[in-house]
Formats: C-alpha cells, sequence, structure tokens
C-alpha cells in the first residue's frame, strides 16, 4: 500500500485559506504531474478559479456536512479519484480528531497550516478557545493575515506559544508583504539565577520548559511550590510534586509534576499534601518515570498552603 501525501490547510472562514491554496495552484512550478485530491469542507466568499489552475490532474471534491466526513467517505473517493497527493481545507468549527479518524491508513500527513485572521483572532481565542487549540496545536506554521500595522505582534506570540513552540509565525499585512516572528520565548523567571524562583502563576511554563529543555537545567537549583503524589512503585524517598496544569479547556487540565528525591530529609509526604521544594536538578532514570527524566534533589522541603488559583495555566 502506498503512502499518500496530504496537505492539510486549517482555519476559521476567512482566514485565507482559500486564497492560498488557490496562489499555490496557479504557480507553475507546484505542478509535479501528481494526480491531486483538493478536500474542501466549507465554502467561504472566496471561490475556487480551477480555469486559473497552472496544476494540472485536479479534482475539487466539497464535504460541507461533518456526518459525511467518514473513513467510508474517504476511502471511496480514494478509490474513485486514485490521488497521489490529498490537499485538504478544513471546516474551521470541526475539531481534528473527526478528521483523524476519519483518514484512510494510507493518508499521511506531511504539512500543515493554520491561518486566521488577526483582525479577529482575539475573538476567537477568547470565545472559542478549544477551536483555536486545535488548530495550532500541531501545526508547522501559523499565518497571521491582514495584519495591520497597530496590532502588537507579542500578544499574537503569546498566544501561540501559550499552546506550542513548534509552528513558525507569519505576519501577512493587507498588501502581501510577510513578516516572520523573530520574537525570543522568555520564561517568566531567571533560569541563570543561583536559586530559579518559580512563582505559583508560572508552574505551566516551568514544566513545559524544564520538559522540553531538560538539559539547560542540569545542575541548577530550583525551589517551587507544588502538590504531592506518591505512586506506587517510587522507591524510597521519591514521590512527584506537580500542579493540575489546563492548557486549553478544563476538559484537557491534567496533574503534571517532576520527580522529587529526598533520601536524606525527614518529610512525611502523602498525596495531595502541599509544600515548597528547593533542589538541584539532574536527568537519570527513575522508577516513576520508567525511563531517565528530570529529577529533582531536595535540599529543603516545606509544608505550604495551596495556592489561591489551583489550576495552572500560561496565562
Amino acid at each position: 500500500m502506498q503512502d499518500i501525501e496530504v496537505c492539510l490547510f486549517l482555519g476559521f472562514l476567512d482566514s485565507g485559506k482559500t486564497k492560498f491554496i488557490q496562489e499555490t495552484f496557479e504557480d507553475a512550478r507546484m505542478d509535479n504531474g501528481q494526480r491531486t485530491l483538493l478536500l474542501v469542507c466549507e465554502e467561504g466568499d472566496e471561490e475556487y478559479r480551477p480555469d486559473r489552475f497552472n496544476v494540472k490532474n485536479v479534482v475539487k471534491v466539497t464535504i460541507e456536512d461533518e456526518k459525511e466526513l467518514t473513513r467510508q467517505t474517504l476511502c471511496a473517493l480514494t478509490v474513485k479519484h486514485k490521488p497521489e497527493r490529498v490537499i485538504i481545507e478544513y471546516n474551521g468549527m470541526w475539531l481534528l480528531d473527526a478528521l483523524f479518524e476519519a483518514m484512510p491508513e494510507e493518508w499521511v500527513i506531511v504539512q500543515m497550516m493554520t491561518f486566521f485572521d488577526a483582525r479577529g483572532f482575539s475573538s476567537y481565542n477568547k470565545n472559542m478557545r478549544q477551536l483555536v487549540f486545535d488548530k495550532i496545536r500541531m501545526t508547522q506554521l501559523v499565518v497571521f493575515n491582514r495584519f495591520e500595522s497597530g496590532l502588537d505582534k507579542t500578544e499574537f506570540h503569546k498566544a501561540v506559544r501559550a499552546i506550542s513552540r513548534r509552528p513558525d509565525i507569519v505576519y501577512e499585512s493587507c498588501d502581501g508583504k510577510a513578516e516572520y516572528d523573530d520574537i525570543e520565548d522568555e520564561m517568566p523567571f531567571d533560569k541563570n539565577a543561583p536559586v530559579i524562583e518559580v512563582e505559583d502563576r508560572d508552574f505551566a511554563w516551568f514544566f513545559r520548559d524544564v520538559s522540553e529543555k531538560t538539559d539547560d537545567y542540569v545542575g541548577k537549583t530550583v525551589r517551587f511550590k507544588g502538590m504531592a503524589a506518591v505512586p506506587k512503585g517510587s522507591g524510597k524517598g521519591g514521590f512527584v510534586l506537580g500542579r493540575h496544569i489546563m492548557t486549553c479547556c478544563e476538559a484537557d487540565t491534567s496533574y503534571e509534576g517532576l520527580v522529587v528525591v529526598n533520601d536524606t530529609i525527614a518529610v512525611g509526604v502523602k498525596t495531595r499534601d502541599w509544600f515548597v521544594v528547593t533542589g538541584k536538578i539532574a536527568v537519570e532514570k527513575h522508577p516513576i518515570y520508567r525511563a531517565k527524566g528530570p529529577v529533582i534533589y531536595a535540599e529543603s522541603i516545606a509544608r505550604a498552603d495551596a495556592p489561591e488559583e489551583l489550576v495552572a495555566t500560561f496565562y
């Protein structure tokens, strides 16, 4: 069974998806002779102009009802049109899981791009946060179209980075000028301080950073507050200290924490107790991880009150 390459274009209505795909198909350099299935999952004000395509062998199929987005439907399209690649303009109001569950086994996503109208992004992010999160969490590129000169790039940058560090970010003005995001992701704490002090409000950022860039923290001393968990097989003096973190919405809230070892400190640790720990970070195998991971060798542990906000977020 030969893989079929899938390029996925995400975003809400009038975000620029159709325009981008249309311009791509008008570029003769994009014609590699492959049979292409253009799967459109919503019809906006912008319409496709196949008469202007310089990419040949393109078949356009529209699926506007999410109930029709099934594996049976997509397999039937594969048999009928025998595509060598698939271009999908996805409906902004549908969650990606619906597509992933429907995709035939031979369909393989090789490119994912997300488009937003910059002028309405803050409203979408506030009122339809789950859908915005869904369109950013796995994408490779986020494009903010119609980016007017008075808009603050920092706010858009922070909104994307609160979801994922993976995608590149592009700001495209109304005249078509594109500018890549070059804002550095500064942590809300000093990673080079003798003791890295993590405030309660910053735990989500700390946990993500130490998980993704563990080597940056090896040998450094950190202090933070967390809720203890003592799983089975923790080993002598070992437990987890962390917080419940919400990335998108309440439904995706989960407890995340780091292994703490306190062999020489006599503290009775029970699950759901709150502590402030100060300790040095190492990377090693531990029974709790069942693999290598960041381990904090505690220098001091003190009981503490729970923070005002029990759930840590990126906001």
